[in-house]
This record gives structure tokens, C-alpha cells and sequence, in this order.
């Protein structure tokens, strides 16, 4: 998983969980860049070091983790099964509450992203049923609603959550499986890097439909495969992506739209 924060660009690696007599366990990882850069516009990473681990059991497949732009010193995340809901966490682990997205079923939910929508000056969550192992779903969808306000103070609170929109998309190249979502908060489109031998990036242009289905288009392809998470940064100006054992980091263009970062060269 991957997520940026502020204006450093930040990997988070969410550990498998592992059942023990203690229970379930989440180590947290997180990787920030230096202020010192390797060129004109890629940063230097430093190195590594753990932040805390998830306190909440109910956090047992944690599948998709995005920074939160409206509530400082928050992270959204997810199950990957289970009850439709994200879930607030502070980095160090602490459990502040459960948003129960209304009306919404959760099938194989694989990332969250956070970006501009409809209303002006609004921070949405986008949570993205995107998940497709056996490639055999006909579309996908992503649920967009509001941020909701978090304290990072608050007694772990149980909300339900209103207002969820749902966008359904299809590919123009048959169903398949990913684990990346993305938006890019320049343009509201939506991305999605598919997970399979050759990652694939699709692009849903903004306005999406929240009453029929969208078509994605595939706009660029990466030279490695199997990736498993990305954002793009607050400003819009990178874009990093990651698989297994590794990530990649793109800056957009001064010109032309953000997926043609994917034509030149990485950091």
C-alpha cells in the first residue's frame, strides 16, 4: 500500500496479519522522503521504520490505507472481507472509530484513495471493490462519499456513514484482477493499475457516472507486473506505484495528462 501525506511522499506497508494465542497483528510500516532530491524533480527515500501496530482485532486483512487530508494524524483503512466499513486509525496504531458505509456490500475490497469529487473543496473517500482473483466479474466499483470528521482524541466511535455514491466500471479489455486505485486530484479522474504478469493502467474520466456504467480505457502499460498499491500525490505532481518487493515513482508531465508520466522514465 502506498499513500502520500502532506507534501512528503510516504510507502506504508500494512504486515500480513498472523493469528496467535495474543490475537491478530498488524505491524505498520512507514518510509518518508528526505527534503534533499536526486534530481530536479524525483526525492531521495530514506529508510524505514515502524511506527506502531493496529490495536483494533477487528482490523484482520487490512487491504487498502490512505492518509487522511481532513483530519490531521489519521489513516483510513479497510478489510479486504467482512462488514462494509472503513476503519480510523492514528499511525501508531490506535483504533478511533468504525464508519459503516450505508447500503453498501463489500466484495473483495483491495484499496482506498482519497481525492476531489463533485462538490467544490470536498475531500472524498473512494473505496474500490476492484478485487477479482478468478477475473470473472463483469465490472467493479468504487464508492465515493465525504470524508467524515475524525478527532484523533475521540473514543473509538461506530458511525454509519450516508450519502455513499457508487460507480461502476468496465474494462475495455474483459474483467481482471487489481489493487491499486488511484485519483488524480487535478483532474478527478480515477486510475486503477491492474495486478497480472504486465500491469496495466485503465483511466476513468471525471464525471463518472453514479447511475450506469462507465467504461474505462487503458492509457498506459508498466514494464513490471504484479502491483499491489499507488497514490498520487496531493499536488498531482508524482505518482508512485509498488508491487511485492518494490516501488516506482513517476513525475507528470508539465504538459498533457497525468498517464503519460508512464512514457518516461522512473525516478
Amino acid at each position: 500500500m502506498s499513500f502520500w501525506c502532506g507534501k512528503k511522499s510516504v510507502m506504508v506497508r500494512l504486515c500480513s496479519p498472523r493469528v496467535a494465542q495474543s490475537g491478530v497483528v498488524i505491524g505498520l510500516m512507514l518510509w518518508s522522503a528526505a527534503g534533499c532530491a536526486a534530481s530536479a524533480d524525483c526525492p531521495k527515500f530514506l529508510g524505514g521504520h515502524k511506527l506502531g501496530t493496529v490495536q483494533s482485532a477487528l482490523i484482520g486483512e487490512s487491504s487498502g490505507l490512505a492518509a487522511s487530508r481532513k483530519n490531521p494524524g489519521v489513516l483510513w483503512t479497510h478489510n479486504d472481507d467482512g462488514p462494509a466499513c472503513v476503519y480510523a486509525i492514528a499511525p501508531q496504531g490506535k483504533h478511533l472509530g468504525v464508519y459503516n458505509l450505508e447500503g453498501v456490500k463489500l466484495r473483495d475490497w483491495e484499496d482506498i484513495a482519497i481525492g476531489p469529487g463533485p462538490q467544490a473543496n470536498v475531500d472524498y473517500l473512494y473505496v474500490g471493490a476492484i478485487g477479482d482473483n478468478n477475473s470473472k466479474h463483469k465490472s467493479i466499483k468504487i464508492y465515493r462519499v465525504p470524508e467524515p470528521k475524525v478527532d484523533v482524541n475521540q473514543t473509538p466511535a461506530v458511525i454509519t456513514v450516508g450519502s455513499v455514491e457508487t460507480i461502476e466500471l468496465t474494462y475495455p479489455d474483459g474483467p481482471r484482477n487489481a489493487e491499486t486505485l488511484m485519483v488524480d486530484p487535478m483532474t478527478k479522474d480515477i486510475y486503477i493499475v491492474s495486478k497480472e504478469q504486465t500491469s496495466k493502467v485503465y483511466r476513468a474520466a471525471y464525471p463518472q457516472s453514479t447511475t450506469g456504467k462507465t467504461a474505462l480505457e487503458q492509457v498506459a502499460k508498466l514494464h513490471w507486473g504484479m502491483a499491489t498499491g499507488g497514490d498520487i500525490s496531493p499536488d498531482g505532481r508524482m505518482i508512485i506505484v509498488r508491487g511485492y518487493f518494490a516501488a516506482s515513482l513517476w513525475v507528470r508531465p508539465k504538459e498533457g495528462p497525468l498517464w503519460k508520466a508512464f512514457e518516461n522514465g522512473e525516478c
